[in-house]
């Protein structure tokens, strides 16, 4: 994640408050030192570093504070709440009409993954509001800028409009609007041209789109690897063009972010979408709050439950259930999982949203997508009988020997898998005997990060030299 440095960073000045019974002005002061020292790292924007610094030693100095309880986790609420406010305080969504068409306009410079993101957007609102979405390709200036869209466009099934490159842009906006009228797309998406930098011929071109498509939304197209940068190529767009939003990209990268902490604080504009991995399916909507929890290593647990909820329907996810708290669960069940977990995208990704588990990046780092590859392969060389029927690989060597050779696996990892099954099978044995009081304190403990509160569910580093390469953590 593109704010991991920083990350560590401010989690390593507020550790030294939290669990002091009382904090001294020069407590203060040696945290906020540690911040700044953070944020500057990150290319923030020194305005706003200067402000975000004054706003939590005004509040953290207060009476109330020095001298309440806990007075170290007053001050990390304090540094969260102005975390979120300089993030963007509320949650601002695209302006997409649910009848009618909704035209969005989608700017940037060249670099920024402004014609990725442009396919990002089509695919997360047909998904997500049932959409019928046409691109428009007119970026003409850009080698392959329109192949580019087009490949895009056919791996999500959108339809792109274009004209090739000989064409004004002006007119193929134009002409891809009639399109959308006379077959009735509801979400017209135009990637326009970018350049290695601003110039009056590429804002007077815009300017001409603009008038052309009135659209419901411009969306500025910002880097998360250009910090401070982000913010001048915001205000001259906002000059020109009244930019209605940003897309944050490029946040799964090791990156500063900079551009995410500086750019609505001084521009004014929200930024309303963020893309958090190379893949087509990886766009979100921008969550300051959680955003802040995940800066804090408090994890992001809502925008976990969006991914499954987005990922696995209310059906899959009940029969699961039934079938993990019977006594049949066996290794058919298990792949259906996993596969479900696929779907969800990487691990690291899953596990990046609980709390706790972000004092584990350069673990998480290393967790290997490819093993569900390797169980799958080895379920695939069980029979029928002893997927639905575990114990008969329990009892006996030849068979999981036989399982080992056909998927080209250790017996080592067959074995685990079967310890895997069985502590499944174990802790929901556990779970489902448990009474309220129980099953309430488990929960608040892995709320908080202590995952060895629940059956099953201990995170481990394996020791170096215990395999290769990655997949050196493991649940």
């Amino acid at each position: 994640m593109a704010f991991d440095n920083l990350s560590q960073r401010l989690q390593m000045g507020l550790r030294r408050l939290t669990g002091k019974g009382k904090l001294t002005e020069a407590d203060i002061d040696e945290m906020l030192r540690d911040v700044r020292l953070s944020l500057l790292e990150a290319d923030v924007n020194y305005k706003v570093v200067k402000k975000f610094l004054n706003n939590i030693k005004e509040q953290a100095l207060g009476e109330k504070i020095m001298k309440g309880l806990n007075p170290g986790q007053q001050v990390v609420k304090i540094v969260r709440e102005e975390l979120k406010k300089t993030l963007g305080d509320e949650v601002t969504e695209l302006n997409i009409k649910e009848k009618g068409r909704t035209v969005i306009m989608a700017v940037g410079l060249q670099g920024a993954g402004k014609t990725t993101a442009v396919g990002k957007m089509a695919l997360f609102y047909r998904k997500k509001m049932k959409k019928k979405p046409l691109l428009i390709a007119a970026d003409i200036y850009r080698p392959a800028a329109i192949d580019q869209l087009v490949t895009i466009g056919k791996q999500i099934d959108v339809p792109v409009f274009e004209m090739g490159s000989k064409v004004k842009a002006e007119k193929i906006v134009e002409e891809g609007l009639k399109k959308a009228y006379q077959e009735d797309y509801d979400l017209v998406i135009i990637d326009t041209a970018g350049r290695l930098q601003i110039n009056d011929s590429l804002m007077d071109e815009l300017k001409n789109v603009k008038e052309i498509s009135k659209p419901d939304e411009i969306l500025l197209t910002v880097d998360a690897m250009s910090g401070q940068d982000a913010v001048n190529v915001a205000i001259a767009f906002h000059e020109k063009l009244d930019i209605t939003g940003v897309i944050l990209t490029k946040l799964d990268g090791d990156t500063r972010g900079g551009a995410a902490l500086s750019i609505k604080e001084m521009t004014g504009i929200p930024i309303k979408l963020m893309s958090n991995g190379e893949k087509l399916d990886t766009l979100e909507i921008f969550y300051p709050d959680r955003l802040a929890d995940r800066i804090l290593g408090m994890g992001d647990v809502l925008s976990l439950i969006d991914t499954v909820t987005d990922n696995i329907s209310e059906d899959e996810m009940k029969s699961q259930a039934e079938r993990m708290m019977s006594d049949s669960f066996n290794y058919n069940d298990l792949l259906k999982q996993f596969k479900m977990i696929k779907r969800m995208g990487s691990m690291s990704k899953i596990l990046g949203f609980l709390p706790g588990l972000g004092k584990m990046k350069s673990a998480l780092a290393n967790v290997d997508d490819k093993a569900f590859d390797k169980i799958e392969a080895i379920i695939y060389s069980m029979t029928e009988q002893e997927r639905k029927n575990p114990a008969l690989i329990d009892k006996d060597f030849k068979r999981r020997d036989r399982i080992a050779k056909g998927s080209g696996r250790p017996i080592q990892e067959v074995n685990r898998l079967r310890d895997t099954l069985a502590q499944m099978k174990q802790s929901m044995k556990q779970m489902k005997n448990m009474d309220e009081r129980q099953a309430k304190n488990m929960a608040s403990q892995v709320q908080s990060g202590n995952y060895n509160a629940m059956p099953g569910l201990r995170p481990q580093k394996v020791k170096k030299g215990k395999g290769k390469g990655k997949g050196n953590f493991r649940f």
